[in-house]
């Protein structure tokens, strides 16, 4: 299948990534045909949070968001740790305001309250940030996957096959 061949989906890395929640959904969306680009604060590879090694292809930094299909935002430590650079939340600020879409899992959230794009939204992750997600604005809902809009969330690790059925799906038809 190449039903999202050539779009270009930008996943955000650093230090700690939740390895499972990087790894599945990127190969599932090459699977589909889409270019997948690891997108790092620099090129030097990472660790993930279990251990293996992520190499990122392209820095955060020389990401246009215009240029982008989707963006994807893996849980793990990483996320608390992209959350604190300007260029992390304008590029998913402006990927989200565009209506593109955004998929989030697990601590992947945390990013996405710092970039502001949660509120009025309905969201999910690990119940770790729960309490973040709902003082931003947005309403839990403790489900595996869903779509709210142009956002696609996932709970944990244990969800990732129902986050990549709602993420794929969600491309496809963004793809038209």
């Amino acid at each position: 299948m190449s039903r999202l061949a050539g779009k270009k989906i930008a996943v955000l890395v650093a230090e700690g990534a939740e390895d499972l929640e990087f790894y599945v959904p990127m190969m599932r969306l090459q699977e589909e045909g889409a270019e997948v680009l690891p997108a790092g604060l620099d090129l030097k590879p990472v660790r993930g949070k279990n251990g293996l090694e992520i190499k990122p292809s392209v820095t955060i930094d020389s990401l246009n968001a215009d240029e982008l299909f989707a963006l994807l935002l893996p849980g793990g430590w990483a996320p608390d740790k992209l959350r604190r650079y300007p260029v992390v939340t304008e590029l998913v600020s402006k990927v989200n305001a565009s209506g593109k879409v955004i998929g989030i899992i697990c601590h992947g959230g945390l990013i996405a309250i710092s970039a502001r794009i949660v509120a009025g939204h309905r969201a999910t992750g690990s119940l770790g940030i729960k309490d973040d997600l709902v003082n931003a604005g947005a309403t839990w809902v403790d489900e595996p996957a869903f779509r709210d809009g142009n956002q696609v969330w996932g709970r944990v690790v244990a969800d990732i096959p129902a986050f990549c059925r709602e993420l794929v799906a969600a491309l496809v038809e963004s793809a038209g």
